[in-house]
């Protein structure tokens, strides 16, 4: 839990709501077009296969491909960023921060 209390820490409201908008327009449209899977719809794929619990989520696009990142939490406490192709929800890397 330590590790998810800092990781919000570290995030400034203000940053946080910059683009916001926009990025929800684009991935609605995205999920619309039939472009990427949504978030239910991912989560469905993937939960039985992190390291641990999920403590946040978000949506980017990389090099034009929309990615999935995870913050998962293990039962050590140690954070995980997972990271899933939105398009075909593959897990693509797993990453110890």
């Amino acid at each position: 839990m330590l590790a998810v209390a800092m990781l919000v820490a570290t995030v400034p409201p203000a940053a946080a709501r910059d683009g916001d908008h926009d990025r929800r327009d684009d991935v609605r449209r995205a999920v619309e077009a039939g472009e990427i899977k949504s978030l239910t719809d991912i989560l469905a794929l993937v939960r039985g296969q992190l390291p641990g619990e999920i403590a946040g989520v978000e949506i980017e696009r990389k090099k034009g491909r929309w990615l999935y990142e995870f913050r998962v939490v293990d039962g050590n406490g140690r954070l995980f960023e997972v990271y899933v192709d939105a398009r075909s929800g593959a897990i693509e890397r797993v990453k110890e921060k």
